[in-house]
């Protein structure tokens, strides 16, 4: 029995986060979408807590609110209205586990077995996952230049509903997308949005890069677009503070609000991680949102303008790619006829890894073969510049 305890914790220990499982010996890891440790605010995080504690005491550890704490909403509010000029009730704000957290509880929560979820391809390959676990049928969004033809998406519609099928959400990262970087126009914003309105349709718009924008500001929201009832935008601290708080928020329409706030799973445990979001609160409050927030994007700029560099200077003619305005990642296009899957192998014999195009597809027949994801957040420059290099020699071995 004593051997088997010293085993248990010797495993808990080696699997502390995420990280532990992923990473391996040797390859530079530029597939994994995770944030720089180093640059994670532990001592502002460790004053926050303790802030917390000493305001809220017991509340911090008794059931919460169905709809999440005072403390944070508010402050979620002032700062949503202040930026993208739009007042949010209390009625239209709801604090949530994270995104994929929301997600699941709106699909749940607004769609009945066999129904339609447009999914935009390519996209966030866990929020494909997160849809499959329902009995919903998943449809690919035609797409034109990295984002939705407002036109053919119109025509698949009208095509479902000959065939007897009522798309009811459409799930898309309209703003620095997972995995192309890309954001839409404002005219493709618009015409989507349109769509929706008319159809009937909720828009669940996954807007996780919102506050790291690399270069000028964020586009408009299709929350802010949107007249109410339209869009459930879903939103996050992983990226703008740390991935395990695992606290986000929903903007969206009170009915949408209300049903989630009388749902079985809030009545039932009372809000999503009180502790955590009154901690979060605290931090928000102090000041340290602002102040980490722009470390991380300075950092991120530059390790961003360092891979794309690298990039440029150690891949041969035929791969293309766009630097991205904002958020984590770089598409890079392999020259016509090279595959992807195949090239990975290869390249981490080489000692770089990356994460091939055909997983960000809700359809595999609609999947591309010819392209990857690079996350330049996690390393520093030097290893950034070391894994193009290493990339660069894989691609140019697979074309001989």
């Amino acid at each position: 029995m004593a051997d088997a305890t010293v085993t248990d914790v010797t495993t808990t220990h080696e699997h502390l986060s995420e990280l532990d499982a992923l990473l391996r010996p040797g390859i530079i890891e530029l597939g994994i979408g995770h944030p720089a440790q180093e640059l994670l605010p532990v001592d502002a995080m460790r004053q926050a807590n303790a802030d917390a504690v000493a305001r809220y005491g017991p509340h911090m550890l008794s059931y919460g609110y169905t709809t999440g704490p005072s403390p944070l909403a508010d402050w979620l509010r002032d700062r949503i209205t202040q930026q993208e000029r739009q007042a949010l009730g209390a009625d239209e704000i709801a604090i949530s586990g994270g995104i994929s957290d929301a997600l699941d509880q709106l699909v749940t929560l607004c769609t009945q077995p066999g129904d339609v979820v447009l999914v935009e391809s390519p996209t966030y390959h866990f929020g494909v996952r997160v849809l499959r676990d329902r009995p919903v049928r998943l449809v690919p969004v035609p797409h034109v230049a990295d984002q939705p033809d407002p036109a053919a998406l119109a025509e698949r519609i009208t095509q479902l509903k000959r065939d007897g099928l009522r798309p009811r959400l459409l799930y898309c990262v309209p703003t620095y997308n997972n995995p192309t970087g890309m954001s839409w126009t404002d005219a493709t914003r618009r015409a989507v949005v349109e769509l929706a309105a008319n159809e009937g349709i909720l828009i669940v718009e996954d807007d996780v890069y919102r506050d790291l924008p690399l270069d000028g500001d964020a586009p408009e929201s299709l929350w802010a677009i949107a007249r109410r009832g339209v869009v459930a935008r879903l939103g996050s601290f992983s990226k703008s503070i740390a991935p395990g708080l695992r606290v986000g928020w929903i903007t969206a329409g009170s009915e949408v609000i209300r049903r989630i706030r009388d749902c079985g799973l809030m009545d039932s445990r009372g809000g999503c991680n009180q502790y955590t979001a009154l901690a979060v609160a605290a931090y928000c409050e102090r000041g340290a949102f602002n102040h980490h927030l722009a470390q991380f994007r300075a950092a991120y700029r530059a390790r961003r303008d360092v891979l794309c560099a690298a990039l440029a200077e150690h891949l041969p003619q035929g791969c293309a790619f766009e630097v991205p305005l904002g958020g984590f990642f770089v598409w890079l296009r392999l020259p016509i006829g090279m595959s992807a899957r195949a090239l990975k192998p290869i390249a981490e014999q080489h000692g770089v890894s990356f994460a091939p195009s055909h997983r960000f597809y809700a359809d595999a027949s609609v999947a591309r073969d010819d392209a990857m994801r690079l996350a330049f957040t996690m390393y520093d420059e030097a290893q950034l510049i070391e894994g193009a290099r290493r990339l660069g020699a894989a691609v140019q071995q697979l074309m001989k």
